[in-house]
């Protein structure tokens, strides 16, 4: 630990809004490549082209993670990657409501690539103005984080106890009711549109439809994130980034794992495990006197997810 903090001593070379400039054109880039390099024609991925976007989205994640480490320091560093690790896992819940979405309304896989990127560009948006309120809050009332521990130790607990065996039927949710409501929706495929005339009327297709579903499960899910990620760090730089860099390869994970993710059976736990670990964090020092370094939130996150998978590959391997 201590040659690693050599090697990364606090450079501080550039300012942050250097920082952030570096950050936003790197998402510019990858946003551009996958759009108009990876994904130019509405087919549906094949696996050694999602498993490059994974790979390159990780990697990239990885260098900006090297990149705050020689910055801003291990810590900090050490926290980006804990946050990238713990909103990574999180999104795995993400892709099997994606897959059950997809299903209920009946989108075509070759056209869920397109609703996913604007998806993401939506939950990229809405990441930004959940944590500026996130940050707002703790700025002015700091005891909001004992909120937020409290919400992830209940999280970490339900998610342990509470077992969801039965798949939600979206046609009967309040958000499908709601949409309803508002739009005229039509049940036809119009290829890759997200609205049509029809009549002189206008409606939303499958595919926008699907889009608001997604965009508010998104927001749904951001309420356990973000709290996990302020309760690591409350640097809206390390908060931010590692979020987005999470989310970003959301899109090709979900093409990689999409027939796969449910037999992850025991990552769930380890996941709840984790939520509770965070939630638990601010008090440990008061109550054990034990100071957490950014290093230990990381091996801890990185040693039970990984036992998680492991795990659910052995128990599938014996029960095959």
């Amino acid at each position: 630990m201590e040659k690693l903090e050599y090697l990364f001593t606090h450079h501080a070379v550039l300012s942050q809004e250097a920082m952030w400039g570096i950050f936003g054109v790197v998402v510019l880039a990858l946003l551009f490549f996958d759009l108009f390099i990876f994904n130019r024609k509405n087919e549906v991925p094949n696996f050694t082209h999602t498993l490059v976007l994974c790979i390159l989205y990780i990697a990239a994640a990885c260098v900006f993670g090297v990149f705050v480490m020689y910055e801003e320091g291990v810590d900090k560093g050490m926290d980006f990657f804990t946050g990238f690790l713990v909103e990574k896992s999180l999104s795995l819940d993400n892709i099997f409501i994606m897959s059950l979405v997809f299903a209920s309304i009946g989108v075509p896989r070759q056209y869920q690539h397109r609703v996913l990127f604007w998806g993401i560009l939506g939950a990229i948006v809405m990441r930004a103005l959940l944590i500026y309120v996130g940050e707002a809050l703790i700025s002015n009332f700091h005891w909001v984080l004992y909120i937020f521990s409290a919400i992830l130790v209940y999280t970490g607990v339900k998610m342990l106890v509470v077992k969801h065996d039965e798949e939600p039927d979206f046609e009967e949710s309040r958000v499908f009711k709601m949409v309803s409501k508002i739009f005229h929706v039509t049940g036809k495929i119009h290829g890759e549109h997200f609205f049509v005339k029809e009549n002189g009327k206008h409606y939303i297709t499958p595919l926008f439809f699907a889009l608001i579903v997604i965009e508010t499960m998104d927001v749904i899910f951001a309420l356990d994130s973000i709290p996990a990620i302020f309760l690591i760090t409350q640097d809206v730089f390390v908060v931010y980034t590692s979020n987005i860099f999470a989310i970003l390869g959301l899109r090709a994970l979900y093409f990689l794992l999409e027939a796969v993710v449910h037999k992850f059976k025991y990552l769930k736990p380890a996941l709840a495990i984790i939520l509770v670990f965070i939630g638990l964090k601010i008090f440990i020092p008061k109550l054990f006197g034990i100071e957490l370094e950014a290093w230990h939130s990381l091996t801890v996150t990185f040693g039970l997810l990984f036992a998680g998978i492991g795990f659910s590959i052995y128990k599938a391997k014996e029960t095959a």
